[in-house]
C-alpha cells in the first residue's frame, strides 16, 4: 500500500469520495425536493452535519491527521446512508446506491470477514429503513423483498470485493519475493565484481613488485658487473682499488637490504615498498653512498650537508632508493654538467634537493612525470618506473616530492622527510 505523508492513498481516496457523495446528495436534493419522502428540513439538517463531517476528515487527512479511526468513519457512514435511505423513501430511495461504497470500505479496510459482516448488517439496516421509511401505498412484502435483494447484493459485492483484495495482496506479496530476490541478485554480484577487482588489484600488486625488483637490482648489479671486470683485469690503481672494494661492500649491503624488502614482500600484502628497518644514518654517508651507487663520476659531484657531521634515524635502504634513482635521473639529463645533492636536516625535517642542469620538464608535466609507466625525454619508451617508485616511497615515508623548474635551466627535485632525530 503507497503512503503519503504517512498516510495510505486508500484513506486519501476515501475522504475525497466521501466529500464527493455528500454533494451530491445535496445537490439532487436541491434540484429535486420531492426526494425527500417527507418534512425536507431534517433530511436537510442530516446532509448539512455530514458535508460538514466529511470535511472535517477530509482536511485532517490532508495534513497528516486523523480525527477517527478509519474503521470507525466506515461505520459512521453506514448510519448516515441509513438515516438517508429511511428519510428518502425507505425501499425506494435511490440513497441506497451508496451503501456498496461502505461495504467495500469495509473489505478494504477490515478484510474479506469484516467486509461480509458490514454486508450483513448493511442489509439488515436498509431492511429496516425500507420497512419503517417506504411510502404507505408500498406493500409491506415489498419492503421485505427489497431489504432482502439489497443485502443478498450488498453481501456479493463484499465477497467480490474480499477475494479482488486477497488476489491483490498475493501479487503484492510475490513482486515483493520477486523483488527481494533481485536485490539478493544484486547484492551477489557486487560481491563478486568486488572480489574479482580484489583479486586484480593484488594481481597487478605483485606485478609492479616484480617490475620494481627488476628496476631497482639493475643499477647495483650493472656497477657490481663493472667493478668485478675491473678488478679481476687489474686495470685499477691502489687508490682505485680501495675504491671499488669499497662500493662493492655497499652495493653488496644495499642488495642485501632490498633482498630482505623482497622478503616483506613475499609474506605481506605485494607491495613494492617492504618493512621498516631504522638505523642511524650519517648524512654525509648517505650523500657518497648514493652518489656512488648512481654511478656519479668524481668530477661531477656537488654533495652537501647541513649542519656539518648531522645525522638522521631513518630506513637507510628505502631513502637510500629514493635519492639514488632522483641523482640517477639528474646525471642522465645532464650530461657532463655537475650533479648537486644537498641534504639539509633541522626541526625533524629533512630537505634533500637534487639539482641539475639538463633540460627540464615540459610546462604541466611535473605531476605527471611521476605517474606509473611515464617517460619523458630520451627515456620515453622504458618502462617509467623510476619516479613512480620515488613517489610511492616517499608516501610510505609521509614526505612530500616537488620537481621545480631551476633558475638558469634544469630540474630541482625538492625532497621533504619528516625524521626522528637520532
Amino acid at each position: 500500500m503507497q503512503t503519503v505523508g504517512g498516510r495510505t492513498t486508500e484513506d486519501r481516496a476515501a475522504v475525497v469520495i466521501r466529500v464527493v457523495t455528500v454533494v451530491v446528495v445535496g445537490v439532487a436534493l436541491a434540484a429535486g425536493p420531492q426526494l425527500a419522502r417527507g418534512p425536507l428540513p431534517p433530511l436537510a439538517a442530516i446532509v448539512l452535519a455530514a458535508l460538514v463531517y466529511a470535511v472535517v476528515l477530509a482536511v485532517a487527512e490532508f495534513r497528516g491527521r486523523q480525527v477517527l479511526p478509519p474503521r470507525v468513519a466506515t461505520v459512521v457512514d453506514g448510519v448516515l446512508v441509513l438515516v438517508a435511505c429511511g428519510l428518502t423513501g425507505g425501499a425506494e430511495s435511490i440513497m441506497v446506491a451508496m451503501l456498496p461504497l461502505v461495504v467495500i470500505a469495509a473489505s478494504v479496510r477490515g478484510g474479506a470477514v469484516a467486509g461480509r459482516l458490514a454486508a450483513v448488517v448493511a442489509g439488515a439496516g436498509f431492511t429496516l429503513a425500507a420497512v419503517l421509511g417506504s411510502d404507505p401505498d408500498v406493500p409491506l412484502a415489498d419492503r421485505w423483498l427489497t431489504g432482502a435483494w439489497w443485502t443478498a447484493f450488498l453481501v456479493a459485492a463484499s465477497v467480490l470485493v474480499g477475494a479482488l483484495v486477497q488476489l491483490l495482496e498475493r501479487q503484492l506479496e510475490a513482486a515483493a519475493v520477486s523483488r527481494a530476490r533481485a536485490l539478493a541478485e544484486h547484492e551477489a554480484f557486487l560481491e563478486e565484481r568486488d572480489l574479482r577487482a580484489r583479486l586484480l588489484s593484488a594481481q597487478q600488486a605483485r606485478l609492479d613488485g616484480v617490475r620494481v625488483v627488476l628496476h631497482e637490482f639493475r643499477t647495483p648489479v650493472a656497477s657490481l658487473t663493472a667493478l668485478t671486470a675491473d678488478l679481476a683485469a687489474g686495470r685499477l690503481s691502489e687508490p682505485s682499488r680501495e675504491l671499488a672494494t669499497r662500493l662493492l661492500a655497499e652495493h653488496a649491503v644495499h642488495l642485501r637490504d632490498m633482498l630482505d624488502g623482497l622478503a616483506d614482500v613475499a609474506v605481506t600484502d605485494g607491495s613494492p615498498i617492504g618493512r621498516v628497518r631504522a638505523r642511524v644514518v650519517p648524512l654525509s654517508e648517505l650523500a657518497d653512498a648514493v652518489l656512488d651507487s648512481a654511478g656519479v663520476e668524481q668530477a661531477r659531484r656537488r654533495p652537501s650537508v647541513e649542519p656539518e657531521g648531522a645525522a638522521v634515524r631513518c630506513d637507510p635502504q628505502r631513502l637510500r632508493r629514493v635519492l639514488t634513482n632522483l641523482v640517477e635521473n639528474a646525471a642522465r639529463h645532464s650530461g657532463d654538467a655537475p650533479v648537486e645533492l644537498a641534504l639539509r636536516y633541522a626541526d625533524g625535517r629533512l630537505v634533500a634537493e637534487v639539482r641539475d642542469r639538463g633540460p627540464g620538464l615540459p610546462p604541466g608535466q611535473e605531476g605527471v612525470v611521476t605517474a606509473k609507466g611515464v617517460a619523458l625525454g630520451e627515456r620515453r619508451g622504458t618502462a617509467g618506473l623510476g619516479l613512480w617508485i620515488v613517489e610511492a616511497l616517499v608516501a610510505a615515508m609521509d614526505g612530500e616530492l616537488s620537481l621545480r623548474p631551476r633558475e638558469g635551466g634544469g630540474l630541482v627535485a625538492h625532497l621533504d622527510l619528516p625524521l626522528p632525530p637520532p
